[in-house]
């Protein structure tokens, strides 16, 4: 026994070290809820189309990141302002676009445009990010759009355009386009240097969701207590070189579905409530990405009653709150001091600045952009059938409401409705035998930052996770346009759940996409090594 102990403290850690970034970095918000009566219907259960008011408003955030001179000291004001003004006027417009008259490099920035909307389709994609684009002088290849993924605010595709509200859904999209150019151009003059810590929380909210009825002998999507969940919480906290809180990072994998077809509000479902709780208790603004979580739902969900939303918000937002709290310090690492002598021999560790040399380590910036061809899976339909399943079932619709059975006419609606979303994915789905899956990856610091098209599989945050456990990593799915739809794992395939049987590529996929972005954070220095060395 002595002789085991004698090795374990010949290996005991005597310092662990704050993940840490540090870059230019600005953020800001704008609300951006559509009017009361704009269509509405996310869901094929739902009976109503029009949203009748608003539960809590939509928003728009603008998080921009950049590299900073990685020889500038963390504390010199003179310099910070030097790198502001270089950052400013590398950002404006270069020769050739609106409002430039002059050639310069460009920057290697990177935008996040985080919308509480579910999704957006290729054509409306597009045209936001080229208006953004347009009208900022900035790349369109910068613009990174994610989604909150709430199911409450209404599926804004101008394929709805006739449906009743749909008039208003043109109108609405250029108002959150020009919003975003708005929200850019304050935000690139705010663009300023910037800290970030980073830590880890646990929430249980979300939960496994896909669900073998074994009455039906059938996989439903739905609450699954046998199985277990991906409840991981990274937080990060944002300071100015005061030690001013700029804003807060929450990244967690839930689907907001608590609000589903008997609801007819606008609601950014539990991101609202969640966000209200951070930003009470710390005066800045919150930037909720949401994670990988095609395989992931609250317990409790699918339903009206906007309290429930509410109470999952405040369930996020305490787990959050406890993991923000309990982050040190930029620029600092915990480290043991040695004995105390007292009524037992104590150990003490205090939290110390780390040395200016080693501070390099948190201005390191890598960017990739890329797109992942993943195969399409094999029996795909044709837009020609699948446009005769939809027109055969809303003349089902009208023959059951004839015939006065309800029930069969609201299941023939509800299976229209997922023949019309089928319809209009096959009909922007890129040509030839791949999907080319958008994805961004960019490392600042300490920390890997990923945003990627599609609805993956908590797996992919899991693994990468698993292989890196020393490397905070954000990942922000639901990115881009929805054309990519679900990225379930390999086993899924052939289940029947919805999810696989809605995916576009072929089953292996989503590990293939997880080697490719483990592959880039390995090259760039990522290597696992264990926590707190």
């Amino acid at each position: 026994m002595s002789n085991t102990l004698i090795s374990a403290a010949s290996k005991s850690v005597t310092q662990v070290d704050t993940p840490s970034s540090r870059c230019l970095f600005a953020l800001g918000w704008a609300d951006i809820t559509p009017p009361s009566g704009i269509y509405q219907r996310m869901w094929g259960a739902a009976r109503h189309d029009r949203a009748t008011g608003v539960h809590r408003p939509l928003r728009a955030t603008v998080a921009l990141f950049a590299p900073i001179a990685a020889d500038e000291p963390v504390a010199d004001d003179a310099l910070s302002a030097i790198s502001l003004s270089k950052a400013s006027a590398l950002l404006q417009p270069s020769e050739g676009t609106a409002g430039g008259n002059a050639k310069r490099p460009p920057m290697p920035l990177q935008m996040l445009l985080a919308l509480d909307h579910c999704v957006l389709g290729a054509v409306e994609h597009e045209q936001l990010i080229a208006h953004i684009a347009e009208a900022s002088g900035q790349p369109k290849e910068s613009i990174l759009v994610v989604f909150s993924h709430t199911h409450a605010a209404g599926l804004m595709g101008l394929e709805r355009v006739s449906l009743p509200g749909g008039d208003l859904i043109p109108g609405y999209l250029r108002s959150v386009a020009e919003r975003s150019v708005e929200l850019l151009k304050e935000c690139v003059a705010r663009l300023a240097p910037a800290n970030i810590v980073y830590g880890q929380g646990w929430c249980d909210l979300a939960a496994h969701r896909d669900f073998f009825d074994q009455e039906l002998k059938q996989f439903v999507c739905g609450f699954n207590p046998g199985a277990a969940s991906d409840t991981t919480l990274v937080v990060a906290r944002m300071t100015n070189d005061q030690g001013g809180l700029l804003a807060t990072l929450v990244n967690y994998a839930c689907h907001p579905t608590t609000l589903a077809w008997d609801n007819t509000l606008i609601s950014p479902d539990f991101v609202g409530a969640m966000r209200e709780v951070v930003e009470q208790a710390t005066g800045a603004p919150c930037l909720f990405l949401q994670g990988a979580c095609g395989d992931l739902g609250p317990r409790e969900g699918f339903v009206g009653d906007t309290a429930v939303a509410d109470r999952h918000g405040r369930q996020l937002g305490f787990a959050a709150l406890s993991a923000l709290v309990a982050l040190p310090d930029a620029g600092t690492r915990f480290r043991y001091t040695g004995p105390v002598v007292s009524g037992a021999t104590l150990g003490s560790w205090a939290h110390e600045p780390i040395a200016p040399c080693e501070a390099q380590r948190s201005r390191r910036w890598d960017l990739w952009r890329w797109r992942e061809r993943l195969q399409y899976r094999q029996g795909l339909p044709t837009t020609g059938e699948v446009e005769a399943a939809w027109q055969r079932l809303q003349s089902d619709e009208v023959s059951a409401r004839a015939a006065g059975d309800a029930p069969r006419a609201s299941e023939a609606r509800a299976m229209a409705e997922r023949k019309q979303r089928l319809l209009h994915r096959l009909s922007q789905m890129p040509p030839g035998d791949a999907f080319p899956l958008q994805v961004v990856l960019w490392r600042l610091g300490d920390a890997f930052w990923l945003g990627v098209q599609g609805e993956s599989y908590s797996l992919l945050q899991t693994e990468l996770r698993r292989r890196f456990p020393g490397t905070p990593i954000v990942v922000a799915s639901i990115a881009a346009d929805w054309g990519a739809s679900y990225l379930p794992s390999a086993e899924v395939y052939g289940t029947g759940i919805y999810q696989e049987t809605i995916a576009v590529v072929a089953p292996g996929s989503l590990e293939q996409l997880i080697t490719s972005v483990a592959t880039r954070i390995a090259a760039a220095g990522g290597e696992p090594r264990p926590l707190g060395a």
